[in-house]
């Protein structure tokens, strides 16, 4: 999907095109909205042999 020019700043939610004011906005929506997207995300740990960089 392209975004016309005037809404290329805005921040976009990735999981339903939806184009919103700032940032907060969308993480509100996302909690809202995707919130079994979001808590399934948010309880990942670190695979078996990944490397934390310090």
């Amino acid at each position: 999907m392209v975004l016309p020019l005037v809404d290329q700043h805005r921040p976009k939610c990735h999981l339903c095109n939806r184009t919103f004011e700032s940032v907060e906005k969308m993480r509100q929506h996302q909690e809202a909205d995707h919130k079994d997207f979001v808590d399934f995300h948010k309880k990942r740990e670190p695979a078996p042999g990944d490397v934390t960089v310090f």
